[in-house]
């Protein structure tokens, strides 16, 4: 067996592994070792992003908080349709007429992992407030129109908002921001990294091994019973190559895979029997974010020249028809409120050319950049490196392990940003996080806006309490058509997401959609014989 994670041997195991999966073309794939007990995934990234639902927005953390974690609400598994959110551990709830009050009463019975006991209202309180305040969530945007959170009594929830939010249910179903922890938990576990991951889900967080894997196991109190699978092992591998030899050599059963139409295609026609390859919503923007906060991009003819750079074409070409689709507007297709009435920019050589020199770079211009080494990021950004140096714009780029990518961009040390984003499905939870003026870096309650745009701030903040929804559908409209006419962003795909799995795991639902970012892992999963 190749080891593939262990420090300090991972190019070692790299050669060999390379060498082991061209033998292995024409071999079929083994069974994983142990397969009615132990589930092994096999994650992108060299280490967990942070193991605290209420900080991470990294999507190597997302797939691991959903077996974790429950909400209020939830999206079934495998589905992400707001006409599909349900109770979760809430079993009822009443909302005002207003639509300003809004009460919860609890499931009995609800036990957290570990034996810190019972899910009570004060557990709710405690976690949306950690959820919404921003000195202790990177989702606090999300939810800052609750003005209080309340225990009536040890089951009755009652939240109290500014403003009416019209889509509450989704918002407390999001796993950015909605998840609950143990109160007693946090507070007695403190500075310990298990502190803020004890849930109420059907896995329980047991170990972290930094650069290595996270091990979970079953949750055998799980209000909607103990789940078919004994233990998860959560392996951080990083190479997409090694992650495919892992799987090929029975190490792992579920693996994010390459979000490239060649590697689907190549490995469906390989593997027919053995593999299954899942394709699944939310589709993940691909957006070029411009630091307005540093020159040159500061000066909107140099970014309206990166506009007229970019080739939609060749990057819906070189990363898959099947699994892509070009982006216009700052909001995906498909998501309530996006709108395809906005400025656009042609591929225009010529013109982006023109641009510069009107701006003082006739002779060109250099940009740093930061950006990770996952191929979903990196492919895209070489081609956006070639298309900007046609043009006389040249990406001094610096590829970083996808953690540490993460945080630096978070300090403000790259002047154009791919990102993706795949949230709750409204345009608000891509407008706030991504375009709101205090959500740019560096603010109180910095998200992901890199762009430090500002100019929609208005319409953004009066969506999000529009209960009138073509009011809130226009105000939404015009957000994106300000975005895209002071040029703050790049819309350039949208990909979905590629897993693959052992032909013999049975999620045990239909796969359409998911939030976290990976196939669920629910107490109906397990290996079928």
């Amino acid at each position: 067996m190749i080891s593939i994670t262990r420090p300090g041997m991972r190019s070692l195991a790299y050669g060999a592994a390379a060498a082991a999966f061209v033998l292995s073309l024409n071999m079929k794939l083994p069974t994983a070792a142990n397969a009615q007990e132990i589930l092994n995934v096999g994650a992108f990234g060299a280490d967990a992003n942070q193991l605290n639902p209420f900080l991470s927005g990294g999507g190597q953390d997302q797939a691991l908080f959903g077996y974790i974690f429950n909400g209020l609400t939830r999206f079934p598994p495998g589905s992400m349709d707001p006409d599909d959110i349900e109770l979760d551990l809430a079993q009822s709830y009443e909302a005002s007429e207003d639509g300003l009050t809004w009460t919860f009463v609890l499931r009995d019975g609800v036990q957290f992992h570990h034996g810190y006991g019972e899910l009570a209202a004060a557990d709710v309180v405690y976690s949306l407030n950690r959820a919404r305040n921003p000195e202790t969530s990177g989702f606090a945007a999300n939810l800052d129109a609750i003005e209080t959170v309340e225990a009536l009594d040890d089951k009755t929830v009652r939240i109290t908002l500014a403003a009416p939010v019209p889509t509450l249910l989704g918002k407390l179903a999001d796993p950015s921001g909605g998840l609950i922890v143990s109160q007693k938990a946090a507070e007695e576990l403190g500075d310990d990294i298990k502190a803020f991951m004890v849930g109420t889900g059907p896995f329980q967080f047991d170990s972290y091994t930094p650069k290595q894997q996270t091990e979970l196991s079953a949750h055998s109190d799980y209000f909607r019973g103990a789940p078919k699978i004994e233990r998860i092992v959560y392996r951080y591998i990083p190479d997409e190559t090694a992650r495919e030899l892992a799987f090929a050599s029975g190490e792992i059963d579920l693996f994010y895979g390459r979000r490239e139409q060649d590697w689907v295609d190549r490995m469906r026609e390989q593997y027919p029997d053995e593999i299954e390859i899942l394709i699944f919503a939310p589709s993940q923007s691909r957006v070029l974010h411009m630091n307005m906060a540093k020159p040159p991009l500061d000066d909107v003819r140099v970014r309206q020249a990166i506009q007229h750079a970019i080739n939609r074409d060749e990057f819906q070409q070189l990363v898959g028809e099947d699994i892509t689709q070009q982006l216009i507007s700052p909001v995906p297709s498909g998501f309530l409120g996006q709108t395809t009435d906005v400025p656009t920019y042609d591929y225009d050589p010529e013109k982006s050319r023109e641009l510069l020199a009107e701006a003082g770079y006739p002779d060109g211009l250099t940009i740093e950049v930061l950006t990770s080494k996952i191929a979903s990021l990196r492919t895209p950004y070489e081609l956006v490196m070639e298309q900007l140096r046609q043009v006389g714009i040249d990406a001094d780029t610096e590829f970083v392990d996808h953690a540490a990518w993460h945080a630096q961009i978070r300090q403000d040390e790259s002047g154009l940003i791919i990102y993706g984003g795949a949230p709750f499905p409204d345009a608000d939870s891509f407008l706030t996080p991504f375009f709101l003026g205090s959500s740019a870096i560096g603010e109180p309650g910095a998200q992901t806006n890199f762009s430090h745009c500002t100019v929609a701030d208005e319409e953004i903040n009066a969506a999000r309490s529009e209960l009138d929804p073509d009011k809130r559908n226009e105000l939404w409209a015009t957000a994106q058509q300000k975005i895209m006419e002071e040029a703050c962003a790049v819309p350039i795909f949208e990909l979905l997401q590629v897993w693959g799995k052992r032909a013999n795991l049975d999620l045990g639902y239909e796969l359409e959609g998911s939030l976290n970012l990976g196939p669920p892992i629910t107490e109906n999963t397990e290996f079928k014989n």
